[in-house]
């Protein structure tokens, strides 16, 4: 455990960590061999992404923040613990594979083109992350289909007040969640299709509603 301070956590972020890089440069012309731009003079900006950004805003705001996530002793993880050693206490669960790292690529700040590489996926839950999620008083669950959630679902089922930030490919919030905010289009994507809801605001208010419903949450 890389620690920040012993005592006890108020917040405890539970989610898939990513890395994020920014490659930002100036395109003025294509390359020869292909209609694509060529982006040149790049500046390399690397941050974390994913469970690892909400724990790490939330520190940099001066809360005690514990972070528990897949994390493994691959380069882009070495990195990552770097980044978050100064802010907060990560808690690592065991990673298949290698920490999903995202490079965008920008041209006079619009996205050219975004590389995506590692899939690794948090293996099982450890002893040290059953205890901080039981110590915590409140979790926000960042969900971002890669496992970490999966493995710590039979703890977070008793551990609210809970706030969990779903996605398409993971699974649903444990029943008793305090609050669910998922995008418009994943809520339009996880509500069940039945009827015309409309529009705008009418079709979220719907959406939300039947959600509460069926994963027995508190709000949505």
């Amino acid at each position: 455990m890389t620690r920040r301070t012993a005592d006890r956590t108020p917040l405890v972020v539970v989610g898939d960590a990513l890395l994020d890089r920014d490659l930002t440069g100036s395109a003025d012309r294509l390359a020869p061999d292909a209609p694509v731009p060529v982006v040149s003079g790049c500046a390399e900006r690397v941050r974390p992404g994913g469970a690892a950004l909400a724990a790490y805003l939330a520190a940099r705001d001066g809360r005690e923040v514990t972070l528990v996530a897949g994390v493994g002793d691959d380069p882009a993880s070495r990195v990552l613990r770097e980044l978050l050693d100064p802010w907060l206490t990560l808690v690592p669960l065991p990673l298949t594979g290698t920490l999903p790292e995202k490079t965008r690529v920008l041209a006079q700040d619009r996205p050219v083109v975004r590389l995506d590489r590692g899939g690794g996926r948090a293996r099982e839950a450890t002893d040290e992350a059953r205890t901080a999620l039981r110590s915590a008083r409140a979790v926000l669950v960042s969900d971002y289909g890669r496992g970490t959630a999966d493995a710590l679902r039979d703890v977070l089922a008793a551990r609210p007040p809970l706030v969990w930030d779903p996605h398409p490919r993971g699974g649903a919030p444990v029943p008793g969640t305090r609050l669910v905010t998922p995008a418009e289009k994943e809520a339009h994507g996880f509500a069940p299709q039945d009827g015309d809801a409309g529009g705008g605001l009418r079709a979220a208010a719907h959406h939300a509603a039947a959600l509460v419903r069926d994963w027995r949450v508190a709000a949505v």
